[in-house]
């Protein structure tokens, strides 16, 4: 195999593909990168067998071949070349001469036959979005799937076909978060819990072009992404997912409007009192169209008022300000609506056409008024 592509174009696919390799395994060619330049196209893969991508790269193609180099040190190599064309050249025996100016770089590759290639989706079941919208779908819920292992199902997130509407669901026992949009067209009901890992690399690899489409095929086991020149393809998690509908409730007691700016900014401020690891509920107390917010730690304590729209009762309310801060980072509009029923129970961020919902689930605290 001889090829031969601009520094640039390497390091773009290298990147692309890095995030479908394994780094833990016991089997080394998981820990390659697939150089395949055995048709008329040039495309580099990578595979963890939960996770793959194949990316197109350009260049010229002297003589047709194909072969497996170590990822890590393929990519360190490519990254530190100079600004320049990239020569790469194997061998019969997979000798692989990777030359650059007067740079030459001598590595063993793999055989390229033993490689773990995507796995083949059938493409009859279909939807396109932006890649803009994808890309706000993953970054509006991603943040509340759960980060150990413990229970699968909440390290993914249900995506939710309900003929023209695509709902996005993440939640990790503390808290869900729910994005709803509107497609073009209108399809078959469908269920799937995609891996929040998948979702992670997926937006990082999005250019999040608003005229840009992704088109995403599904089958009973896997998820396909395909945009620009790249082509992700992840297993789903098995499984039936938690009865999200039965944890919401329109029913409230107290309808809080709020500037999100200011109610944002002011839990950023409350955080400096507390130290990493110290879990220190921000406490809320809503009474005559006003919200104080309260927090004591070791290090000292925080008093501020905010300015609100109270309907119904009042109440005080204790949270985990990061919950609160994750929210509202992700969501684009300047006033929002919070309904709370009690002390106990979660409170809703949500809009009037319910695009968006956030509950969150209130924390204990000892009241020293």
């Amino acid at each position: 195999m001889k090829i031969t592509c601009e520094k640039n174009s390497l390091l773009k696919g290298v990147n692309t593909v890095m995030k479908a390799v394994s780094s833990k395994t016991t089997m080394p060619i998981l820990e390659c990168i697939l150089i395949d330049a055995s048709s008329d196209e040039i495309k580099f893969t990578a595979n963890d067998m939960e996770l793959g991508i194949e990316t197109k790269v350009e260049g010229t193609i002297s003589e047709k071949g194909i072969v497996a180099l170590e990822a890590r040190l393929f990519s360190e190599i490519i990254r530190k070349l100079p600004e320049s064309d990239v020569t790469i050249t194997t061998d019969t025996n997979l000798s692989t001469l990777i030359t650059c100016e007067k740079a030459k770089f001598s590595i063993m590759g793999r055989d390229g036959e033993d490689f773990s290639y995507l796995p083949f989706v059938e493409k009859d079941s279909c939807i396109s979005i932006s890649q803009f919208t994808l890309k706000e779908l993953i970054r509006q819920t991603i943040f509340s799937i759960a980060q150990n292992e413990s229970n699968k199902m909440m390290t993914g997130e249900l995506f939710e076909i309900n003929q023209d509407q695509l709902r996005v669901v993440s939640l990790d026992g503390h808290r869900i978060s729910i994005r709803k949009i509107e497609l073009k067209e209108t399809y078959e009901e469908k269920k799937i819990i995609v891996p929040g890992k998948t979702l992670i690399e997926i937006s990082k690899i999005l250019n999040g072009g608003t005229e840009d489409l992704v088109d995403i095929y599904f089958t009973e086991n896997h998820i396909m992404f395909e945009f620009d020149q790249t082509v992700v393809v992840s297993r789903l998690i098995e499984g039936n997912y938690f009865r999200v509908d039965q944890m919401l409730s329109n029913d409230y007691n107290t309808k809080v409007t709020i500037n999100k700016k200011e109610f944002l900014d002011c839990i950023d401020r409350a955080t400096l009192m507390v130290k990493e690891g110290d879990k220190k509920p921000i406490i809320l107390n809503i009474a005559n169209d006003v919200m104080e917010l309260k927090i004591t730690s070791q290090i000292g304590s925080m008093d501020e008022m905010i300015d609100i729209t109270l309907e119904g009762n009042d109440i005080k309310i204790g949270f985990n300000p990061k919950f609160l801060i994750e929210a509202l980072r992700v969501i684009d509009e300047e006033t929002i609506n919070i309904y709370y029923m009690n002390p106990k129970a979660p409170c809703f961020i949500r809009d009037e056409k319910e695009t968006y919902i956030y509950l969150i689930l209130p924390v204990n605290f000892i009241d020293a008024a």
